[in-house]
Parts: C-alpha cells; sequence; structure tokens
C-alpha cells in the first residue's frame, strides 16, 4: 500500500486552512478572471484579479467549491497572490504539480504549501490542489491580454 495512505485524509491543519480562504469576494474592478474546473473531482474556482501596471496582482477575488485540500490550496494562494507576477505564478504551479506528483521533494517558494503533504500519496486530491494556481495564472493571462 501507498505511504501515507492509512494516515488521516484531513489534518487539522487542512482544516483550519480550509476555513481561512481570504478575498471570497467578486471584483468590480476586475482586469480578468477565470474559472477552472476539475474533470476529475468537479471542484470548480473562480479567480478574479486587477494588476498594477506592472502586471502584477493588485487586487484577487475568488469563489472556491472545492474539497478541503483544494479550499486549503486556495488560502494558501490567497495569502501570498497579491504582488505576484505570471513568471512567479506559473513556477510555483510547476513546483506544486512535481512535489505532488513525486518528482520534487519540496513543494517549491510559495510559503505554506508543504501544510499540504498529506495530500501526496492521494493522487485523486492534486486536481483540486493545483486548480487555485491554475485559475490565477490563467486570469493573470487574461488582464495581460485585455491590456494590449
Amino acid at each position: 500500500m501507498a505511504t501515507g495512505v492509512n494516515q488521516p485524509l484531513y489534518t487539522v491543519e487542512i482544516l483550519r486552512l480550509a476555513a481561512s480562504i481570504p478575498h471570497l469576494r467578486s471584483l468590480p474592478n476586475a482586469q480578468g478572471r477565470s474559472e477552472v474546473r476539475s474533470p476529475t473531482c468537479g471542484s470548480s474556482v473562480k479567480i478574479e484579479v486587477a494588476l498594477d501596471d506592472q502586471h502584477r496582482v493588485a487586487e484577487l477575488g475568488q469563489q472556491v467549491e472545492a474539497c478541503a485540500f483544494g479550499q486549503a490550496s486556495a488560502a494558501l494562494l490567497g495569502m501570498q497572490a497579491v504582488g505576484r507576477s505570471a513568471d512567479e505564478v506559473e513556477q510555483a504551479l510547476a513546483d506544486l504539480s512535481a512535489w505532488l506528483d513525486g518528482s520534487r521533494d519540496e513543494p517549491g517558494d510559495w510559503p505554506g504549501l508543504v501544510q499540504l503533504a498529506p495530500a501526496r500519496a492521494r493522487r485523486g486530491r492534486h486536481g483540486a490542489i493545483l486548480l487555485p494556481f491554475r485559475a490565477l495564472l490563467a486570469a493573470i493571462h487574461a488582464a495581460e491580454a485585455k491590456a494590449k
């Protein structure tokens, strides 16, 4: 049996994060929007952004319908998204994906992602965890395209 499968699915830390998602709102001045759905679990994340003049996230709004891991990931994303560029979010997404699939030993530089470690052994939860980062990246790209 895979390592970690017999451990509790949701830790206290995961549940605490899931209950503390920041920026749960719509942005009236959103420059970019995205809605991403996981085909494996049905989770969905909608993200709206406003960018500053350097194309960094100035404001964030998110709506999250996901399992506790997806919600925890959205919380960690929301705590650190403001001030981030598309390149930084893309790197975080790549690092997180590689960590979840076991080809990397740590989740990268985005603060707090190590708290999602209980999900590494549960591939069915990976899509929900990656969803907020995919949605943020798509919203930034939409805002950048609109600005051109």
